[in-house]
């Protein structure tokens, strides 16, 4: 009984740990892929370029500037793309609405 107990202690520590890298990506690596995959994918594009950037620079400064510019970049798309999608159906409203004025 014991020994489930210690196992199933130790698979969450895992699963926590796991989730934990996730989010202290220095470099904002994977917000930048998530960016691409779930966002405008240029604007993604360019914070992966970035995050590159921020991995192989050796200055300090450097890398931290590029840092920024990637997380920038990476919530600039989601939030650009999420903003188009809630946008289209308003227009879709908008324009019905305005062709019922007309007839």
């Amino acid at each position: 009984v014991e020994d489930e107990s210690v196992r199933s202690v130790h698979l969450l520590k895992v699963n926590s740990d796991d989730a934990a890298l996730f989010c202290t990506d220095k470099h904002h690596r994977k917000l930048a892929i998530c960016s691409i995959i779930c966002g405008l994918s240029c604007i993604g594009v360019k914070a992966l370029i970035y995050s590159v950037k921020a991995e192989m620079s050796n200055d300090p400064v450097a890398v931290q500037k590029f840092s920024q510019k990637a997380r920038k970049f990476s919530i600039i798309s989601i939030v650009t793309w999420v903003f188009i999608l809630a946008s289209f159906p308003l227009l879709m409203g908008l324009i019905s609405y305005l062709l019922t004025l007309l007839d």
